[in-house]
């Protein structure tokens, strides 16, 4: 069935506490995606953000993001007081600033749990049922705390390796601060249930995303070090990346640690089939990150400054995938296979039968300056299969108006010879073909980010990989999110068979 969705990250919804939460914004955008027209609402991972706010750098692959916690639901659930809120510093609509919500969100939820009864049978409940990763995740942050965020590889040695007996004596004092962490989890995974159940019987189905790499720094390690390439200190001994390319010549040095998959594999993908049951209770569909790093991945020594010097090595392949149907059957997915692609990529992602990914920026990149088009780019429109996803952009891209004022005089020539338009065509005009070229394409599912629909410019990017200092923070505003804005995009959905 062709479809189409809208690309939106929750931390960009309006709000009044400077960051998207499960919020009455959030309802009133899957209000907004209905009307719309639309049957997906693509999200960034929800889990805890470490230090660059990165969604795909996490605390924890199972828990999720306090800052998503709706402070508005806590009052109402009697937790938090109107005099608590109004302590809240307001937000700036635009921008988020994580320095502010990394100081003042604590604090109020603090005060939401020091008013909260943990003896609730809801509660009891949620920790028996989430134990396999709760606590564990919860002493983790707590035990941060104790040591001023730092990294765990920079504990003591007894925290560090999880010594039983120092554990036991910061339970006894701490204890407190690791229910705490507990509290923030509950508060979470109800608020979001009850917005998924919201957009599902609203004929909204979510699009979830994972990394397949976890944080250096995260619980997931701390407890499992067997699963990775680590040493007896619980250093990594290789780290993730991408090789050197035309667009970077250092690489990108990523620095998560690598898995083991042969211990993966002789325990019948025991984690594996546990994170992504979990991605099966969040979302209707998952996202998978780099997904060409279960055929190959690139090892780059631990130590290393720069993605130069590492090479390929073989990943688990179409095992774990057969293994994760036998035990938790049809999993929708979706392959993010961008980038270099090889022929054994395309044929896991083919054996799998997962649709994969378009993104049309990359089809009009000549990538020198000659502005000719390759025709046999997959990405072109006409080269695409049914099975597929298309998409203008990424969170990893620019706007689509943001990259027609990069792209070079000949390109955007191009583009416009490819669209029918004329030479005088305005770049918004061109972003308006770009969208219907995507919605008209051949592929099942078109998934639209919203600030291209919004025809906004690279103050509204999401990320640009490698950077530092202004990325995840872009907020749409309220007022964007019209009748009239709702109104186009169903007709446009509508024109190419997607509603």
């Amino acid at each position: 069935m062709r479809s189409a969705g809208i690309l939106m990250p929750v931390f960009s919804l309006p709000g009044s506490y400077g960051i998207g939460c499960f919020s009455a914004e959030a309802y009133r955008f899957v209000d907004f995606l209905e009307q719309a027209g639309q049957s997906y609402w693509q999200i960034l991972p929800l889990g805890p953000t470490s230090y660059g706010d990165s969604p795909y750098q996490s605390f924890s692959t199972f828990a999720g993001n306090p800052y998503f916690v709706d402070p508005d639901t806590l009052k109402n659930e009697g937790l938090l007081t109107e005099a608590d809120l109004h302590d809240f510093p307001g937000g700036n609509e635009d921008r988020i600033d994580y320095g502010k919500q990394y100081e003042n969100r604590f604090t109020l939820l603090r005060r939401a749990f020091a008013r909260f009864d943990t003896d609730q049978e809801g509660y009891r409940a949620f920790k028996e049922r989430e134990s396999d990763w709760l606590f564990d995740y919860a002493l983790f942050m707590a035990l941060k705390d104790a040591h001023d965020g730092r990294s765990f590889t920079e504990w003591e040695d007894d925290y560090r390796k999880r010594d039983e007996t120092a554990l036991a004596s910061f339970l006894e004092d701490r204890g407190e601060d690791v229910e705490f962490y507990i509290f923030i989890q509950y508060e979470f995974f109800t608020q979001w249930k009850r917005l998924k159940e919201y957009a599902n019987n609203h004929g909204i189905e979510i699009i979830g995303d994972i990394p397949i790499y976890v944080a250096a720094d995260s619980s997931d390690v701390w407890t499992g070090p067997e699963l990775f390439q680590m040493d007896e200190d619980q250093k990594p001994t290789a780290v993730s990346g991408c090789p050197p390319d035309g667009f970077s010549a250092d690489g990108q040095l990523w620095g998560n640690p690598l898995y083991r998959w042969d211990y993966h594999e002789s325990t019948g993908y025991e984690w594996w089939i546990r994170r992504i049951k979990k991605c099966q209770e969040l979302y209707d569909i998952v996202r998978i990150d780099h997904f060409r790093g279960f055929d190959e991945y690139y090892s780059i020594p631990a130590g290393n400054t720069t993605a130069k010097g590492g090479h390929w090595e073989k990943g688990p392949g179409i095992g774990l995938f057969n293994k994760i149907r036998q035990e938790l059957g049809d999993v929708r997915i979706i392959a993010e296979d961008l980038g270099f692609i090889t022929d054994s990529v395309r044929a896991l992602v083919k054996e799998c039968g997962f649709p994969n990914m378009k993104v049309l920026e990359f089809g009009f990149d000549s990538r020198d300056s000659s502005g000719v088009i390759n025709k046999e780019n997959q990405y072109l429109p006409f080269n695409y299969h049914r099975n597929s996803v298309v998409y203008t952009g990424t969170h990893d891209n620019e706007t689509l108006r943001g990259w027609l004022d990069s792209i070079t005089p000949l390109e955007l020539q191009s583009l416009k010879n490819y669209l029918g338009l004329p030479d005088s065509a305005t770049k918004p005009s061109v972003v308006k073909g770009m969208i219907r070229l995507a919605l008209g394409s051949v592929s099942d599912m078109a998934v639209i980010p919203l600030w291209d629909y919004l025809r906004l410019d690279n103050r509204a990017r999401i990320n640009t990989p490698s950077t530092l200092g202004d990325n995840w923070r872009w907020r749409v505003r309220k007022k964007a999110l019209s009748q009239e804005k709702a109104e186009e995009i169903r007709k446009l959905t509508e024109v190419y068979g997607r509603l």
